[in-house]
C-alpha cells in the first residue's frame, strides 16, 4: 500500500518558488488501479515521481509498504526501483541500438541474474505481449504500439508490485490505445498489480477503478467536471 501524509514538493524557479505538491495526503491500496488526470502544470508527473521513488518530498512522507521512500538511502531507493517498480512511458524510452530483447534484459541487469536466466525470462515477457517474433527486432523496425508493448514488457519482467505508466498511451492512435489497455488491465488483473496510469485521455481513465484529479498541486478524488 501506498501513504503519502502531507506530501509537498517545491521547486526554485527564476525568481519565484513552485509548489508542485502541495500537502497531499492519500492511501492507495495493493492491487488498485488508479487513473491521474490534471491539467498540464499541475502535479501529475511529480506525483508519479514520488510514487516512483524517483524523486523526495521537501516535506512530508511517502511510503510503499513497509519502506519510506521519504527518508532510504539513495542504494536503497535504487533497490527499490529495481525490484518493485516497473515504468512505462509515453515515448517508450526504448534504447534504439538494442533489441527488443535486449531491451527487456536491461531491466534485470540490477537483480544479478545469470545471463541464461535474463534471457529466458524476457523471452517469456516478450511472448506475454504477443511478441515472441520480433525479439531480434530494433525498436526502429517496430510499429509505437510493438514498441510500447515492449516497453511494458521491460517493466513487468521483474515482476514488479506497482506498474507506474506516464500517459502510456499518449503517442498511439485510437485503435492501438484500446489494445495497450487491454494488455495493462489483462497484467493487472492476472498479477495482482497496483496500476497508476497518469492521462489525459478520458476514456483511458474511465477503465480505472478510481480516479484521481490534481490541480495545482492539490488532489482530489473523481474525474474533472466540465
Amino acid at each position: 500500500m501506498y501513504e503519502l501524509n502531507a506530501v509537498t514538493k517545491t521547486y526554485n524557479a527564476t525568481k519565484r518558488k513552485v509548489t508542485a505538491l502541495n500537502a497531499v495526503s492519500l492511501s492507495i491500496p495493493d492491487g488498485q488501479m488508479v487513473a491521474i488526470q490534471g491539467p498540464t502544470g499541475g502535479g501529475k508527473s511529480t506525483l508519479l515521481q514520488m510514487l516512483g521513488a524517483l524523486d523526495r518530498p521537501t516535506s512530508g512522507e511517502v511510503t510503499l509498504g513497509d519502506s519510506s521512500i521519504s527518508s532510504l538511502a539513495d542504494n536503497r531507493l535504487a533497490e527499490l526501483r529495481a525490484r518493485k517498480i516497473g515504468f512505462v512511458f509515453q515515448s517508450f524510452n526504448l534504447i534504439p541500438t538494442l533489441t527488443a530483447q535486449e531491451n527487456v534484459e536491461t531491466a534485470l541487469a540490477p537483480l544479478g541474474l545469470k545471463a541464461d536466466e535474463r534471457r529466458r525470462r524476457a523471452q517469456d515477457a516478450l511472448a506475454s505481449v504477443g511478441l515472441a517474433d520480433r525479439g531480434t527486432h530494433l525498436p526502429a523496425e517496430l510499429s509505437g504500439g510493438q514498441q510500447q508493448r515492449v516497453a511494458i514488457a521491460r517493466a513487468l519482467v521483474k515482476d514488479p508490485e506497482v506498474l507506474l505508466a506516464d500517459e502510456p498511451t499518449g503517442a498511439l492512435d485510437e485503435a492501438t490505445r484500446d489494445e495497450i489497455m487491454d494488455l495493462l488491465e489483462t497484467f493487472w488483473r492476472d498479477k495482482g498489480l497496483t496500476l497508476i496510469i497518469v492521462t489525459h485521455d478520458s476514456a483511458v481513465a474511465r477503465r480505472a477503478e478510481r480516479r484521481l484529479y490534481i490541480k495545482a498541486g492539490a488532489v482530489s478524488e473523481g474525474a474533472l467536471v466540465s
